[in-house]
């Protein structure tokens, strides 16, 4: 697709690259307080799907503690999600680091947000529709209702998104970001937790 290759991703690289430098105050203090509030790692590397689900290794700010039962387990995330860790994702100040992402060209600064490698089998061939694209930063429907919506609205918007594809898409996305990030809008699912896990569906 045109856009896609020679106006998107140039955008994307000039803007990634312009954002790492202007942001280095914002990473150095951020890192200091995650190591502070929540120690080492500062930061949270996930192998997720990208463009046509190939993997690559997603770096986001830490928002949780290692936080472990007697049995040794890892306590569910809403018991090691720390008021801190909370301030970060409403903030979307954990994203930062996922502009290297887009840098490295594993992601883009609007797409479908890349999930986890175990739903990849679970995709409706229609669903599946959401990696002809890079993964995003953000994307339609992070502005859509993010957390609180079902797993089948998200995927509709993702599909509806790669099938409208634009610049004009793409900056009105960006723009509503930035104005729902303010209002600290969509976080999270309506009992306060973020989203459950997808199992698949018969859409």
């Amino acid at each position: 697709m045109f856009y896609c290759r020679w106006i998107k991703r140039p955008l994307d690289i000039g803007v990634a690259s312009v954002l790492l430098i202007l942001l280095a105050p914002v990473y150095v203090v951020v890192s200091i307080l995650v190591r502070t509030k929540l120690g080492s790692p500062i930061l949270f590397r996930q192998t997720r799907p990208g463009k046509d689900g190939i993997p690559f290794d997603l770096i986001k700010f830490r928002t949780m503690t290692d936080g472990r039962a007697s049995t040794g387990e890892l306590l569910p995330d809403s018991e090691r999600l720390t008021s801190f860790g909370r301030l970060l994702r409403s903030t979307s100040l954990d994203e930062l680091p996922e502009i290297w992402n887009v840098l490295k060209g594993e992601m883009s600064f609007v797409g479908p947000r890349p999930l986890l490698m175990q739903y990849l089998p679970l995709y409706s061939p229609k669903q599946a529709r959401r990696h002809e694209v890079r993964p995003g930063i953000t994307g339609w429907a992070q502005i859509n209702g993010r957390n609180t919506i079902s797993w089948e609205q998200k995927f509709a918007h993702d599909v509806w998104y790669v099938d409208n594809l634009s610049l004009w898409l793409d900056l009105k996305i960006l723009v509503l970001t930035v104005l729902k990030t303010v209002q600290r809008e969509g976080i999270n699912a309506a009992d306060g937790q973020t989203m459950q896990p997808f199992t698949g569906s018969e859409d």
